[in-house]
Order: C-alpha cells, then structure tokens, then sequence
C-alpha cells in the first residue's frame, strides 16, 4: 500500500514538473528547427530545466572554450537517482574490479562534435525534454549524460555565419550561397582542430577538460552524433569492419541490439538508413572507438545534412531535407538508445565487469626508454587518460624490439618507463602502445597506425611478461640548476633534443637574450654536447640588463638544466667564437591562410606556434597575400593546400626573390606541387611508369583495387643525416607517419631524411602500387636558393598535434637551418 501510494505522489510531482519545465519550443520562442540556436541561449535551456526540476537534472560546468564559451554537461534521471549519484558514479566504476553488479545504466551521448553538424544540439534540447516528460520511465534505472555541445566554438561560428548569408525565407537551392561556408568553417575548434580525432591525443582545450569528466563515469553506452552528406540516408550501429581486435563479442553484439531497435522506428516511419559501412571501429581517437576501448558500447550516428544543408535543401533526387527531419532522426535514435539500455541494465553491468576483468593481452607490459623529456611528454598524455606506469628495477627483459622488429633482451634500469595492460585501462595501453595493429579489412576511414612509441621517438620493447616497476621516478638530473652556477660563468649551455628545448629557446628570445647554437659536436670541462646544444654567453648578453635573472627564471620554469663553462675554449669541436657556433636569428615567421590552404593543417600550424612552441606568428590571409611585403619576414610557411591555381607565374617569381633575397620559404605536403616545376623551384615527383595492361578487376572489386595505390596513415622508418641543422637533436633514423603516396625524388644534397630502397611500413597499411611509387623518395630536405632556402616536409611532422617527434624537425626549420 505505502509503495502504491509512493508511485502516486511521484506521478503527480512529475506531472506537475512537466507542467512546469518548458518545451524547447517554448523557451526559445520559435518552434525548434525553424531557426538555429546560438550557443548561449542552449546553455539558458538547459539551466531553464535544471532550475525547473532539480530533483531530476543536475548541471555540470566542466570548462571553457578557448573562445570562452562554457562546456556543459546534463545529468538527468530520476528524482531518486539524482539524489544518490555520486553513490551510483562510485559503484559503476567498482564494477571495473569485480564485486557486486550495480543495478543502473550510464548512457552518455554527445553532440555537435563538428560545429556546423549544427542539428546534434537542437537535438539534445528536444532529447532531455522528452526525456523528463513523455519517456521519463526510460530513467528509472538509468542515468543519462548529455553534452549538448562538445565545440560550442565552431558551432557559433556556423550558426553566424548562417544568419549572415542566408536567403529571407531560407532557400532550399542547393546553389544558394547559405549552403557553401566558406574557407573558415564552423567544423573545426578555435584552432581548426578535428575534435572529433583529438579523444587520445588530448591536444585541445575541449578534449581536455572533457577527458576528466569521462574518466569520472566511463560509461556503458556513449554516442557521438553527427551528420554527412547531405544526400546520404542515415548511418546508424553495427559499423562497419575493420574492427579493431580487442573489441569484444558482446561490444559487437549489443551494437546489433541497438541498431535493430533503431531499425524499428525508422522503419515504421518510412526513413531510410544503412548500417555496417564506412564508419569502422578502429582508429582510437574517435568519439565512438576511444569509449569502445574504454568499455563503452561506443557508437556514431550520422544524419545527411552537415554545414550544407542549413534550415532546408534540395537533394539529388528532388526531395526537400529540412532541419525538422534530421532533429526528428537524431532525436529518434538518442531516445532508443536509453530505451535499450534502460532494458538491459543487469547485462550491461555485467558485461562491463567482465571488460575489465578479462584482460588477457599477448603482450603484459611496454618498456619504454629515450630522452627524459620525451618520456615526461609521454607521462603527462599517460596521467591525463589516468593510466599507471612505474619505472623498472634493475633487470633484463625479454621482448620484440620496435626499433630491429626482432626479439631481443634489454638491461632496465630505473630510466626505463614501464607501461602494463595488467590495470583497468589495460586495454587502451595495448591500443596506444602496440607496435602493429592487426586489420580484419583494409578498408577503412582513417590512419591504420598510431602507436605512441614512433610518435614519441621512444625505443621500446613489449615483454610477454608482467615486468616489475616502481611508481617513483629516480632518473637523476643532469648539469646544475641555475642557482648554483657562477654569475661570472662565461656561457651556459642546454641541450637540444625536445620540445621541452624547443620552448626554452623559444622564451630566451622572446626576452631579447641571444643564443648561439653548435653545428658540431664539442667536449668543454670534460662534457660531451652535441649539434643543436644551446650556448647562451655572457658577452652575447652583456647589454641585456636582467640577463641572469630572467635567464634563472626561464631555466626554472620549464626545468631546464644548464651547464655553465668558465671558458669559451673547448677540447673537442670549435671554441664558441668560430663560425661554427652562430647565433639564433630571432625570426619574423608568417604562415599563410585562407584558400588554397587545408584548414586542418593551418590549424595544426597555428596551434603549435600558440599553444607549444609560444612563440608570434604571423597570419597572412591568401585574400591580400599579393599586397604583402614578403621581405618584411624572415619565414614563410606554407602549409597542406592545393596551390596550383593560386601560385600564377607572377606569385612564384615574388616567392623565388623572397627566398633568393634571405628568406626561407617551409612548404609542407600539398604546397610543394605548387611551387614545383619549370618556373618553380628545383624539387621533382617522381614519376614511374605504369603498368600499360588493362585491368580485368571486376567493378565490384574497384574499391579495393583503388586502396593498392593508396597509404592510410602508416609508419615508415626513414634514414637521416643527422650532420644536417634541419635534424639537430635526432638519431640516423626517424619514424614518419605517411598519409599518402605522394613522392619526390631526392635533391642533389640537403635530404635530411628520406626513404631507402624497399622501405615497406614498420606498422599500418600501404598499398602495393603505392609502395612502388615511394621507394628512395625525400621526406625532409632542404634546398640552397641564393642566400635563403627552401625547405620541403612531404610528410606532416606536426599531425593533429600529436605526433611530438616530429614537431623538433620543424622548430630545426624555423631556428636552425641558416
């Protein structure tokens, strides 16, 4: 009887709180889907409901936007579950040890990844009403998380420039200029950064203070909405292969369960869709496969429309696609999501325990070694996606050895970081850290190598066995912190191997103290340094009036050790007034943006100036690149585009006198094309003759005989001189990751770092024909034209930001090629 007239109560307080909360409709005062939403009035929304119910919505402010704008999250569920969360957050992540099942399921959807895939957040609005009012028996024994808008940053800027430029009403041409953005579109973060490829790389702000709330509950189910074409039907789970082989059986399965309860009311509608194509799990870095390895039924939806097809357009087949229906698509899935998951809590649970519980990998632990700064970089990344790692004993280990790809023993010592699959994130170190991953199927949407070994430029072997290691760090710094050198030392030297150096010469000039740089090993007072190591003296700076101080408080500050000298004579090498020790030029850099340019690799560009190396850069707009004075700067950066059409006759003969003149010109992938040629400058593609035979490959098969010419992001292992200014800081090797098939013979002298003849990749895949197209081709090099150069980098040493050994190459370029 009590628990009869429990329910009662219950079902007038929540048919009184719905009277109360509003529709987004209401709130917003036009019918959702007839107008876009800026973000601002969103997050009104949702405080909208957390102040009209409470007991049953829970707000979470988790950050900022580099643009300032708040990133939120929304807890709703019942009144009963809002008062025991943290209690449920608790005993959710206890199932990751094993003990008694919990009885509630976490469902976490996100939306608007993509800024201008703008439908996700009008969703979420229509998504969390329904669920307090019409399916609110959904959240019995379900507590559902909801980002409503994961880059609030380019959504706005979509939003606006939507507003700007569309027709009054909206016009459903797709000709019509509201369905073409423009170069700088609302897709990508502040910095032009693919949030959406950032989950493991952590790069940008957003991933990183979402990162920590998703760790927080890593939950059962999570989905990542987005949208594609405009004349694509809707995607929806299974995905498509490769799957990636730690996914489990149940992982793939469930999406099955979902994706046919999805089936049922798109089919009862009439709507169109397709599963098991294109939107593979396997690159770790999506908002579906980084929660799948993290325990999570992860998932993609995608809804045709995109930054194309704003309030309503016209597809190919003459049907009218508008706003309405795809919130309606979106809208549907999101509530049969919760639906599922509200009916299959104890599975759920119980399969998340046995996730964790069953972590069985050929390979128990990683041992990584390397430079000190490289492996604290790679400490920081480990600590934010809360995996453990110790330091190892003095012993020897067993493993398969990245760098011969053979098996060999290692001596360890308490230098050696280790990295183990035997903890709850075991199955992401396998993911991050093993040295090939295996394909089920060659066909896929992204890169098909990552591991955090090449990108790092660590040396590691991966060991069958669970290798001892101690949490305390006891590698023992090297020279003397500043405090204890002499203030009449005649210079102070750092050496020159990371971006840890990187950023210190970076702050020295900035504060106007002039460093020089050796361009050939030296011994002085009995210490070896190699080509790159930074010589700041004393007489260089004697006019400089705070030298030792600022000097004192940069060192400090990144934790740079300096070694003083009483001496500029050395016993090895050139004593530090030859020519062979010349200064750093504090350069005036510019990059050029808008079209021709790739947003992607501007972004990269732009991020890495900002953000890690702090150091200005100068942006110049293609739109007025013909009024600049290029002699104004010292460097200029042309990043990934398609130049063709952009560098006419007259461009190329203004960039030949720049660089002629001094200046130094970096072209990055696609600008080479550009700048190649006859009335260019001297770099050549390589050309191979093809095959003459008519293919007799079937046309079903046209796909997969298209992938034999292609690379997807595979590592390569490179030879390099490591002499040469533009590789100070590397060994005779470097492992590159190869997006493409793009080659060009090597120069005369200045290749830097290159292919040699049957290089095939040390891990990902490369397709035969493309194979045979990069063999002995340049990857860095570097081309004396009058008093400049011209540096080409075929390959992206700066990838989504997260390929960090490569970012020294480019900082090489900036400072140390003269």
């Amino acid at each position: 009887m009590k628990r009869v007239l429990f329910s009662l109560l219950l079902l007038v307080a929540t048919v009184g709180i719905a009277q109360e909360i509003q529709s987004p409709s209401q709130f917003l005062g036009y019918e959702l889907g007839t107008a876009f939403t800026r973000h601002h009035r969103v997050v009104d929304y949702y405080n909208h409901l957390a102040s009209k119910a409470p007991e049953r919505v829970q707000l979470k402010q988790y950050g900022v936007t580099n643009e300032q704008r708040p990133l939120i999250l929304a807890y709703v569920s019942s009144a009963e579950n809002i008062s025991n969360l943290e209690s449920i957050r608790e005993a959710h992540l206890n199932n990751t040890k094993g003990g008694d099942l919990p009885s509630k399921a976490i469902v976490w959807l996100s939306y608007n990844v993509h800024g201008n895939e703008s439908v996700s957040t009008e969703t979420s609005m229509q998504t969390i009403y329904e669920l307090l009012t019409k399916k609110s028996d959904y959240l019995e024994d379900t507590v559902v998380i909801i980002d409503p808008c994961l880059n609030p940053d380019g959504r706005d800027r979509y939003v606006n420039w939507y507003y700007q430029n569309k027709n009054t009403p909206h016009n459903v041409d797709p000709n019509s200029k509201e369905h073409h953005e423009g170069w700088l579109n609302g897709r990508s973060n502040h910095y032009m950064f693919d949030l959406n490829r950032d989950w493991a790389w952590l790069t940008q702000v957003e991933s990183q203070q979402r990162i920590k709330m998703f760790n927080q509950w890593l939950p059962h189910i999570h989905v990542d909405f987005h949208e594609q074409g405009v004349d694509n039907p809707y995607f929806f789970a299974p995905a498509a292969e490769p799957y990636h082989e730690v996914v489990t059986d149940f992982q793939r399965n469930f999406q099955k369960v979902i994706g046919k309860n999805h089936a049922k009311y798109f089919d009862a509608n009439g709507w169109f869709y397709f599963t098991k194509e294109i939107f593979d799990l396997l690159y770790p870095s999506y908002g579906d496969t980084y929660p799948t390895y993290n325990g999570s039924i992860g998932m993609t939806y995608e809804q045709g429309g995109s930054g194309r097809a704003g309030l309503g357009i016209k597809t190919s087949i003459g049907d009218t696609l508008t706003l309405k229906d795809r919130i309606s698509h979106h809208l549907t899935t999101g509530l049969s999501t919760v639906e599922v998951a509200s009916q299959n809590t104890t599975l759920l649970n119980k399969e998340f325990q046995k996730f964790f519980q069953n972590i069985d990998f050929e390979h128990k632990s990683y041992v990584l070694s390397g430079d000190p700064d490289k492996l604290e970089a790679l400490e920081n990344l480990l600590k934010s996606h809360e995996i453990n790692y110790g330091w190892a004993e003095n012993s020897s280990v067993k493993g398969y050895d990245y760098g011969s790809g053979k098996i060999n023993t290692i001596k360890t010592s308490s230098n050696n970081m280790v990295v183990s699959t035997d903890q709850t994130k075991g199955t992401m170190v396998k993911v991050l850290l093993e040295p090939n991953t295996k394909l089920s199927d060659s066909l896929t949407y992204d890169i098909t190598a990552w591991s955090l070994a090449y990108a790092y430029g660590l040396d590691v072997v991966a060991s069958k066995t669970l290798v001892k290691s101690s949490p305390k760090n006891t590698i023992a710094d090297t020279g003397k912190t500043f405090s204890e050198l002499s203030k009449d030392a005649y210079a102070y030297i750092a050496n020159w191997t990371s971006m840890k150096d990187a950023r210190f010469l970076s702050q020295l000039l900035k504060q106007n103290i002039r460093v020089r740089y050796a361009n050939l090993p030296f011994t002085v007072e009995g210490k070896v340094f190699d080509r790159g190591s930074l010589i700041i003296t004393t007489a260089d700076n004697k006019n400089h009036k705070t030298f030792l101080t600022s000097l004192e408080a940069i060192s400090k500050k990144l934790k740079i050790n300096l070694t003083a000298t009483e001496s500029g004579f050395v016993e090895k090498g050139k004593d530090f007034g030859s020519s062979s020790v010349p200064m750093i030029t504090d350069s005036k850099i510019a990059i050029l943006s808008g079209e021709p340019t790739s947003t992607l690799q501007f972004g990269e560009i732009w991020h890495f100036f900002e953000q890690q190396l702090n150091y200005p850069v100068t942006i110049l707009d293609s739109n007025y690149y013909n009024r600049v004075a290029l002699s104004e700067y010292d460097v200029l950066i042309l990043p990934n585009g398609w130049y063709n059409s952009f560098f006419d006759e007259a461009k190329l003969a203004s960039l030949k006198k720049f660089v002629k003149n001094g200046g130094k010109l970096i072209a990055m992938e696609g600008a080479i094309k550009g700048i190649n040629g006859e009335k260019g400058f001297g770099i050549k593609e390589k050309k191979i003759e093809k095959d003459s035979l008519v293919s007799n490959h079937v046309y079903e098969d046209s796909e997969r005989e298209y992938i034999k010419s292609s690379i997807t992001g595979a590592i390569f292992k490179t030879k390099v001189d490591p002499t040469h200014p533009l590789a100070y800081g590397y060994p005779d090797h470097y492992y590159t990751l190869k997006l493409g098939k793009a080659a060009y013979d090597r120069l005369d002298t200045g290749n830097v770092a290159y292919l040699e003849e049957n290089s095939s990749p040390v891990s990902g895949f490369a397709g035969s024909e493309a194979l045979k197209e990069i063999q002995k081709t340049l990857v860095f090099g570097v081309e004396n034209h009058g008093k400049g150069q011209v540096i080409y980098m075929v390959d992206n040493p700066l990838f989504r930001g997260f390929w960090e050994n490569g970012k020294l190459f480019f900082v090489n370029a900036l400072f140390m090629v003269q």
